[in-house]
């Protein structure tokens, strides 16, 4: 342990807002003092209890006094704002856009020191030929300096925001493979070596500049409305973006001495991504070591000092304010080779200077992790993988099936309950794709395809087909939801490589069917699922809509109306908030879907799919192996990135003019 360290008299605690979601009123939502988001009801603005203060006499690093007793304060934060550094970059835009300069706002905390080693740097590997970031001068605007606490939401608030955080990830995800696309083009036509761009700095950037980041009005304390434990983000950058860590390289975030209402910093949230070798991680407990002195091989060259965030996480400590814990993995099978997990909430309850292993004194923190939390999200990526290698190890009991498709999918699917003995999924035919009416192909005839014998490029006949533009990108990534989708089919010369042959290829995930007392039955994937990727096909035997109407007067209700799934899929890929001149997809158009599906007898693992109305899944049409469009292939994208072992929903819809219910098959 080191010696004492002398720390500034204060007598008051920083203030902190408590707002809580208030009971009854059923009108228009009105404005918050947690966030720019506006929740249903009024909430109540409350000021928490101070925890006692801690022992001083059981570490050295209490040595120090407030001078008077820490007490309450009925004054919220009113500060002014000061600048930040900012990232610039240019984007080649289309839909008018000519080059147009974007900031990306990254805060600066006064306490920090300016040598740029002694801040917390939890740096994500980038790949080679990285656009180079230059942080200019210039200032601008940060966040709120006003800290806030929202707790007690009720269900309707908890599903509004997080439909918000829904939406913001969609445009962020749409923006990042959007401009990688553009990026790839202006790369194929050039010559030599190119240097690529950080899509998610656009991407993020471009948010900014539209006002489009949320949590930036109030600095939130503890969990944020929205964001789920387990959720999962390809890159820091979304953290600041959705206001969960807004440190795009340090890895404690914190509102600095100069805005706080006592002039102390606050420690808010920490990223544990095994940046410094003194890290000692468990889980539920983290020893995490303090920013500062290291060079730029990660290497502890010089004392560690307790100012900025290592003050900041002493302060916490002391105030008794929790911090949310994010941790950064390696992992494959999303945007990069590292995921970023939010873990919850903990509580730093110790804090020591020591010497690291190479010899150089840091300030350490025990991060103990709060009770009644859901599991982390960490945990489950590590379970997942262990489900995937031995099942029947990671779960000696409930594994009905390790195959209910018998080898006709890609990947295995499960079935999984460990709740009752009823496996009836088995009982079904597994469907791999749909069954049409044989009239429907006698009705196309040979269809028209594309000559493209090396594969599709822009400007063929099936890239016209789609109005010009492919709907994929080079990774099979739907890039923007459309009325309906002409693939390559089998009068097309292209090879089964062909990027415009995305969905039939088949699933490439591993699913799980397991008994659910929410909903019966439910789905779930062992991998990580990206944003805007295929998931699978909506299986069954298609009936006309005569033959659905014979059906339900029989009394079957087994029925799935395409129909009732509407337009989710124009939210994915809609970029009309950054750029002015976006236009809805109508091109090509669909008619109205008349037919209805029979899962009676023979389905596939989407027909375990529950339904939501905040769904993670949607339902995008689909052609390829016939031309008539009256009876497409109903074809399931990813909304979000979805966690392993996240449950999979779709919106089935409301009821329609065939029939007063609304079928589904759990």
């Amino acid at each position: 342990m080191g010696s004492g360290i002398d720390y500034p008299d204060h007598s008051t605690t920083p203030t902190i807002t408590t707002t809580s979601g208030s009971a009854g009123g059923s009108g228009g939502r009105t404005s918050t003092a947690a966030t720019f988001i506006t929740p249903k009801t009024e909430p109540k603005l409350e000021t928490p209890e101070v925890p006692p203060e801690p022992d001083k006499s059981q570490n050295p690093i209490y040595s120090f006094g407030l001078g008077a007793p820490v007490t309450d304060s009925d004054v919220t934060f009113s500060v002014p704002r000061s600048g930040v550094n900012s990232i610039q970059s240019e984007f080649n835009g289309s839909w008018g856009m000519s080059q147009t300069e974007s900031v990306i706002n990254v805060e600066e905390n006064d306490d920090a020191p300016m040598d740029p080693d002694a801040l917390a740097l939890v740096l994500v590997p980038e790949e080679d030929e990285l656009s180079i970031v230059d942080f200019p001068s210039r200032r601008k605007s940060q966040r709120s300096a006003e800290l806030v606490r929202v707790t007690n939401l009720e269900i309707a608030d908890e599903r509004y925001f997080r439909e918000v955080v829904r939406k913001t990830r969609m445009l962020f995800d749409s923006l990042y493979f959007f401009i990688m696309l553009e990026d790839e083009k202006r790369r194929s036509n050039v010559e030599g070596r190119v240097v690529r761009v950080r899509g998610d700095l656009k991407a993020a950037a471009l948010m900014k500049t539209n006002d489009l980041w949320l949590n930036r009005e109030k600095r939130i304390v503890g969990a944020i409305p929205g964001i789920y434990v387990g959720d999962v983000f390809n890159f820091r950058t979304e953290l600041c973006v959705l206001g969960i860590h807004g440190q795009i390289q340090a890895g404690i975030d914190y509102l600095s001495s100069s805005h706080s209402s006592n002039g102390e910093p606050i420690a808010t949230s920490v990223i544990v991504s095994g940046g410094y070798e003194d890290d000692e991680d468990s889980g539920d407990v983290i020893v995490y070591t303090g920013h500062g002195g290291q060079d730029k091989h990660s290497k502890q060259v010089v004392h560690q000092r307790l100012i900025g965030g290592n003050l900041a996480m002493e302060r916490s400590m002391h105030y008794g304010i929790e911090v949310r814990v994010v941790r950064g993995l390696k992992y494959k099978g999303g945007a990069s080779d590292k995921v970023y997990v939010y873990d919850g909430l903990y509580k730093i309850t110790e804090s020591w200077f020591e010497m690291g292993k190479s010899g150089f004194g840091v300030y350490k923190f025990k991060l103990v992790r709060m009770e009644d939390q859901p599991e982390m999200g960490s945990s489950l990526l590590k379970f997942a993988e262990t489900i995937k290698t031995n099942p029947k190890e990671a779960r000696p009991l409930g594994y009905y099936s390790l195959d209910i498709s018998s080898k006709k999918e890609n990947t295995p699917v499960f079935l999984f309950n460990d709740i009752d003995d009823n496996s009836e999924p088995m009982n079904y035919e597994y469907l791999v794709r749909t069954v049409f009416p044989p009239f429907i192909y006698q009705i196309s005839g040979k269809g028209e395809g594309c000559g493209c014998v090396s594969g599709c490029k822009p400007g063929c006949v099936c890239a016209k087909k789609n109005g010009g533009e492919f709907a994929y990108d080079l990774n099979g990534i739907l890039l923007r939801g459309k009325p309906i989708i002409f693939e390559c089919g089998p009068f097309c010369s292209c090879p089964p490589t062909c990027w415009n042959r995305v969905t039939q290829k088949g699933v490439k995930n591993r699913f799980e069917v397991f008994r659910s007392m929410e909903t019966g039955w439910g789905v779930r994937s062992l991998d990580l699922i990206q944003a805007g990727s295929f998931i699978c096909e909506y299986t069954g035997v298609v009936l006309t809509r005569e033959q659905a109407q014979v059906f339900t007067m029989n009394g079957e209700d087994s029925l799935v109306y395409p129909f009732r799934f509407g337009d989710r899929w124009a939210e994915w890929g809609d970029l009309s908030q950054v750029f002015q001149d976006y236009v809805r997809p109508s091109c090509p158009s669909a008619p109205q879907l008349e037919f209805a599906i029979d899962v009676s007898r023979m389905r596939n693992v989407a027909c375990y799919m529950s339904h939501s109305s905040c769904p993670n899944v949607f339902v995008q049409l689909v052609l390829f192996d016939h031309a008539n469009l009256g009876f497409p292939h109903l074809m399931l994208f990813a909304m979000e990135d979805i966690p392993p072992l996240r449950e999979l929903s779709l919106d089935y819809g409301a009821a329609g003019e065939w029939t007063e219910k609304l079928p589904i098959c759990n």
